[in-house]
């Protein structure tokens, strides 16, 4: 075995092995496995010399259980990989873990992220993060640590802070979440003072205030390794900010900055617009989900007009109307290294996407372009449209959720018809039909660049989805398609598996969430026994039920591409799985298998271990809120042992 994943279920080793003999990774997520189950696991890797990953997160482990497997890291050396967060292991399965690590010397990675799932006295608090701190200061393999979520609060903070004072290899640390306050946060800020390994900080989410933001300022302005600082979500506000972008126009190795999800306002957005001008290094920065207005904006559109580094910027989810993207459009117009921008989810119409798209007519290195969930309309559809046909570079384009309607929808495929370099399109939830769809369907007859396409979430029925598999026909270029969510029933599944049948390029098909019937799955299933290209397909909640699910089913049997398949939520019950495991014991690809909450019995997991006998290939099988029992989960132990492709299985008991 080369990784092993018990996640939130009964799942026990018996299981993994059941389904692998030699697998990469076998997850078991979301399954409520309880200590003897984690047991088992610890059991199995005393002795195994292969898996190199251990992930048995999202479970009910509890410290017992974590006792077990820290036992066993003890003396596997072949484990570099592991994740054992989301367990309720308590302070006591912290310092077990941090015991193993004082001898464990092939450890890499370690995630113990939020172990509270049922309250806060099962998380680890101070008391645990003060053993793993203790453990850091011995260990010398651990590169990665993901203590997320917790509740390691100023006493955790402050002895993590002391580890890395003389921890020479964690490189990464994630501590988010952990209510950590402004004392604590100073700690790590000193730390990070004399600390000459750590890259990649996250101490977001912690309520830092501007109190802590000026620590970490001060922090910043003599280390010089870390690269990435996220201090998202808390409370810092145009104080605090200042104080960060001080420490930027002296700092010299940061390249990525998130300080999203803030109390930052104008003031502070000019500090930052400030510290943009003189900052060489910063390539990345996230200042979205604040309360910057037109004036922040405007000091930023105008700091892109100097800066020369900034290739990401995304300050999504403001307070930005049309006269801030008018400024960020007119630095567009000027500015050679931004290559992404997202302004979604901002208060611009159809004057403000006017402006950007006149920048993307004479810009030449934006490449993708996030404008969703915005109020363009149908107008500003229509600029953007324009721009499409004489800009050469935009290969990603996000307008989704903008209300375009079909008039809009029309003029975007105009511009396809004539844009030789766009990828990726994003028009889904924009209140299109039929019309809008069967525009675009003709632009795909004739594009030979588009590869993505996302039109979601609308309303194009049967009638739409009827172009777009007639287009699905003639194109060869497409790989992905997303039409959730459109109210498509039998007669539009059957036209797009029509299209399956001689298409040789759609690699991914998110048909989910329509109202797809048993017969819409027979045809889907037909198109399989000859497609040969499509990996991924996800019908999730649809109505397919058994009837559909055997038809799949066999399918699966003479299909030799599909990787991933999602039937989730579609009123399957044990007589559809049991077609299933059928189909396990003859299929050779199929690796991620999503059956979650359907109408599955105990017999279920017994049915799929036995088709798992036979079958190697399966790496992540999901399958949580059935009606799974412990007793059964074990059951299925003994196949899972036989499988040797396993990577992933979700098999979560429920009852």
């Amino acid at each position: 075995m080369a990784w092993a994943e018990a996640q939130y279920s009964e799942y026990t080793a018996n299981e993994i092995e059941a389904r692998n003999t030699d697998p990469a990774w076998v997850e078991v997520r979301d399954q409520h496995i309880s200590y003897q189950g984690a047991k088992e696991v610890a059991e199995a890797l005393k002795i195994n010399s292969t898996l190199t990953s251990l992930d048995i997160g999202n479970n009910s482990i509890s410290k017992e259980g974590a006792k077990a497997i820290a036992e066993s890291l003890k003396v596997n050396t072949t484990i570099k990989t592991v994740n054992i967060g989301n367990n309720n292991m308590s302070d006591e399965g912290a310092k077990a873990i941090a015991a193993a690590l004082e001898v464990n010397s092939t450890i890499t990675i370690l995630n113990i992220e939020r172990n509270s799932r049922s309250s806060m006295w099962d998380s680890i608090s101070y008391d645990g993060a003060k053993a793993i701190a203790g453990a850091l200061k011995v260990n010398s393999t651990l590169t990665t640590l993901n203590i997320e979520g917790n509740n390691i609060r100023k006493e955790g903070a402050t002895a993590i802070a002391d580890a890395l004072k003389v921890n020479s290899t964690l490189t990464t640390l994630n501590i988010r979440r952990n209510n950590i306050p402004d004392d604590g946060v100073k700690a790590i800020a000193e730390s990070l003072k004399v600390n000459t390994t750590l890259t990649t900080l996250n101490i977001g989410d912690n309520g830092i205030s501007d109190e802590g933001a000026n620590a970490i300022a001060a922090a910043l302005k003599v280390n010089s390794t870390i690269t990435s600082l996220d201090i998202d979500n808390s409370s810092t506000s145009d104080e605090g900010t200042k104080a960060i972008a001080e420490a930027l126009t002296v700092n010299s190795t940061i390249t990525s900055l998130n300080i999203g999800r803030n109390h930052i306002s104008d003031e502070g957005a000019k500090a930052i617009a400030g510290a943009l001008k003189v900052n060489s290094t910063i390539t990345s920065l996230n200042i979205g989900w604040n309360d910057i207005s037109d004036k922040g904006g405007k000091a930023i559109g105008e700091a892109l007009t100097v800066n020369s580094t900034i290739t990401s910027l995304n300050i999504e989810w403001n307070d930005i109307s049309d006269e801030g993207a008018k400024e960020v459009a007119k630095a567009l117009t000027v500015n050679s290294t931004i290559t992404s921008l997202n302004i979604g989810r901002n208060h611009i119409s159809a004057e403000g996407a006017k402006e950007v798209a006149k920048a993307l007519t004479v810009n030449s290195t934006i490449t993708s372009l996030n404008i969703g969930d915005n109020s363009i309309s149908k107008e500003g559809a229509k600029e953007v449209a324009k721009a499409l046909t004489v800009n050469s570079t935009i290969t990603s384009l996000n307008i989704g959720s903008n209300d375009i309607s079909d008039e809009g929808a029309k003029a975007i495929a105009a511009a396809l018809k004539v844009n030789s370099t766009i990828t990726s399109l994003d028009i889904g939830g924009n209140d299109i039909s039929k019309e809008g769809a069967n525009a675009i369907a003709e632009s795909l007859k004739v594009n030979t660049t588009i590869t993505t396409v996302n039109i979601g979430w609308n309303n194009i029925s049967d009638e739409g989805a009827n172009a777009i598999a007639a287009a699905l026909k003639v194109n060869s270029t497409i790989t992905t398609l997303k039409i959730e969510t459109n109210s498509i029933s039998d007669d539009g599944a059957k036209a797009i598996a029509g299209a399956l049948k001689v298409n040789s390029t759609i690699a991914s098909l998110y048909i989910s969430r329509n109202n797809i019937s048993g017969e819409g799955a027979k045809a889907i299933a037909e198109a399989l026994t000859v497609n040969s290209t499509l990996t991924t397909l996800d019908i999730e909640r649809n109505g397919i039920s058994d009837e559909g699910t055997m038809a799949i089913a066999e399918a699966l049997k003479v299909n030799s591409t599909i990787t991933t398949l999602n039937i989730e939520r579609n009123s399957i019950s044990s007589i559809g799985i049991k077609a299933v495991e059928k189909a396990l014991k003859i299929n050779k690809t199929l690796a991620t298998l999503y059956i979650e909450d359907n109408s599955i019995s105990n017999q279920w997991s017994k049915s799929v271990g036995e088709g798992l006998k036979m079958n190697r290939t399966l790496a992540s099988l999901g399958n949580g809120n059935n009606s799974i029992s412990e007793e059964t989960a074990k059951a299925v132990e003994g196949p899972m042992k036989m499988n040797s492709g396993l990577t992933s299985a979700d098999i979560r008991a429920t009852v």
